[in-house]
């Protein structure tokens, strides 16, 4: 009997050597102990398509290796989620048991030489190394396209949150889980803004908050980056904040919130909180931290009016003594009313603090001890210095 004699014996018994191949990989390798996982008929298929291949291949010298059943591997492992490194330790572990049979099998044969043995040795680990790569090719591919159909699936649940397009509480519950977030809040919405179409403000986002036990979800879109962020703990909103403004992006922070139905509304407050971002360099606004200018934000027609109604009469002066009296009164403002502290601020004597106050007063015929007054101005001064007033330069 020469060798191919040896392929075709074991052949004869390739369904109980498939079989037994498939559990010295399940003992062997961790990963494939879970038949949840790795069903063992799909295993011992697996094992025994293998084996004919080579049985074939060292039965028939004029045979073309045939990747094919290698490939299969490496696709059905991949899309059952063992890693590349596992799959091929058990691809390995087969061809060792392989071998190990056919040496058995060529001994009860005196007729087969060590050369022959030798040779075939060569054969078959070379076979090893062409179908190994046919494994880890086809693992790699499919692994990618899994990853893109998994990316594509997860950007369409976040749109679908971020739009409303998810209603039903079973589905939202479905998607929560499968973006890895808690079914309750609270949660927040991150809008940021985009130097450029589709590129990527707050790089590495997603997985600096899952360091930090922030679960989030997030959607590129041409102009913005949005995310759904999962406040866990209660200096969760601090953390977050905090990981944001390292990103060095105009940010904008929603309210807190604390169901899903509700993202669409705080989707509109982070971008309303960007919005408000005065200047072109990084900063983070929080929606809660200035909700009046938020409402100038959110309706920039109507704050126009309200500053031109307002502060008309000091608009209309020359640049130099407008900018002077619009430092003084916000200075003002952020003094809490103590003329001492604005003069401070502003390095002048707060006789001349006091001075431009009565300014403002002669030429708007309004008096800053009236709230109405006071209530007015603030939300004037606001408007004077949202954005879009700035671009019009204002």
């Amino acid at each position: 009997m020469d060798f191919r004699g040896v392929a075709g014996a074991l052949h004869a018994r390739l369904p109980e050597l498939g079989e037994r191949i498939a559990e010295r990989i399940q003992a062997d390798v961790v990963a494939y102990q879970d038949e949840a996982l790795i069903p063992f008929d799909s295993l011992r298929h697996s094992c025994t398509a293998n084996a004919d291949l080579v049985l074939k291949h060292l039965s028939d010298a004029a045979a073309t290796p045939d990747p094919l059943p290698a490939r299969d591997t490496g696709r059905i492992r991949a899309k059952q989620g063992v890693p590349l490194a596992d799959a091929l330790h058990a691809y390995r572990i087969g061809f060792e048991f392989l071998w190990s049979e056919i040496l058995d099998e060529a001994y009860r044969h005196p007729d087969v030489s060590d050369a022959q043995l030798v040779a075939e040795s060569a054969k078959i680990w070379s076979l090893f190394g062409r179908y190994a790569e046919a494994v880890a090719e086809a693992h790699r591919e499919t692994t990618a396209e899994l990853t893109l159909q998994r990316q594509a699936r997860r950007s369409a649940l976040v749109e679908a949150l971020f739009t409303g397009a998810i209603a039903d509480r079973t589905t939202l519950w479905e998607a929560a889980r499968e973006l890895g977030l808690p079914e309750h809040g609270p949660y927040a919405v991150v809008a940021a803004e985009s130097a450029a179409p589709g590129t990527e403000p707050l790089v590495g986002i997603e997985s600096a908050l899952r360091q930090a036990h922030l679960p989030s979800a997030w959607r590129l879109l041409p102009d913005q980056q949005i995310g759904l962020v999962a406040l866990t703990a209660q200096t969760a909103e601090t953390t977050g904040l905090r990981i944001l403004r390292r990103a060095h992006a105009r940010v904008g922070v929603s309210p807190g919130f604390h169901s899903l139905r509700e993202t669409p509304q705080a989707l509109r407050f982070a971008r309303l909180a960007l919005a408000s971002l005065s200047g072109s360099g990084p900063g983070v606004a929080r929606f809660d931290d200035r909700p009046l200018a938020m409402v100038v934000a959110a309706a920039p027609a109507e704050a126009s009016h309200l500053m031109k109604v307002a502060l008309g009469p000091l608009l209309d002066l020359p640049a130099p003594e407008r900018a002077r009296l619009l430092a003084t009164l916000e200075h003002w403002f952020a003094a809490a009313g103590s003329v001492a502290d604005a003069a401070e601020a502003l390095f002048v004597h707060p006789n001349t603090v006091r001075y431009r106050l009565r300014r403002i007063e002669e030429l708007t015929g309004r008096l800053l001890s009236d709230p109405r007054t006071a209530a007015d101005f603030g939300a004037a001064l606001l408007a004077v210095r949202s954005p879009a007033q700035e671009q019009r330069g204002t």
